[in-house]
């Protein structure tokens, strides 16, 4: 398997224990996440996102923010509501260690979307993100920035939409709000397409 991640998942209890993530316990829990993740995190649908290979701590922040109401997600709700750190943390570890989507971005969108994506848009105050996102958009998992790589562009432009009008708003010190409240769809749209052919 190709390992998206450096390290292994890990969640903290309300006790500040660390619970290290089993892969193989994630497996047998994530069978409720197949109908819209895929049986091995590859989503069958944009509308929700792949998480094979994803950052393991990027995916234990959003789990547990989702099941507090920190990121509401009408079509998680329920779902998630009585997972405990050690299932988000083995949920984790299992879609940290699938192998992750691998896409295909638009010949049309590419210059504009390699453009953003590595050197950004200085008139428009628009950072690169490959300083959080990485080179082959595989993330960094100590600061929970998620991997974009294979990313179904549809998705990508959804989040990209939340985080410009605040409808999502979990991200530290309002970093992906500011940036995507600079950019034009056109823009979200360019690099969506992008980072889907990254890897």
């Amino acid at each position: 398997m190709i390992m998206g991640f450096v390290g292994v998942a890990h969640a903290q209890t309300q006790n500040s224990e660390t619970v290290e993530g089993d892969p193989a316990a994630g497996r047998e829990k994530s069978q409720t996440c197949t109908a819209c993740h895929g049986q091995q995190g590859i989503s069958p649908t944009p509308t929700f996102p792949h998480l094979a290979g994803q950052q393991p701590d990027y995916l234990i922040k959003q789990i547990t923010e989702i099941r507090d109401g920190v990121r509401p997600v009408p079509q998680m709700a329920g779902i998630v509501d009585n997972l405990d750190e050690q299932d988000i943390a083995d949920l984790a570890a299992f879609y940290a260690n699938q192998d992750p989507n691998l896409g295909q971005a638009d010949p049309e969108l590419v210059d504009r979307g390699e453009s953003l994506y590595k050197a950004g848009d200085l008139a428009k105050g628009i950072p690169a993100c490959i300083g959080c996102h990485m080179p082959t958009g595989v993330g960094i998992n100590t600061a929970k920035y998620p991997a974009l790589s294979g990313q179904y562009p549809e998705y990508t432009v959804t989040t990209l939409q939340a985080f410009a009008t605040g409808e999502r708003s979990n991200d530290p010190n309002a970093i992906m709000r500011d940036i995507a409240s600079m950019m034009s769809d056109a823009d979200m749209e360019a690099v969506a397409s992008y980072v889907n052919g990254l890897h």
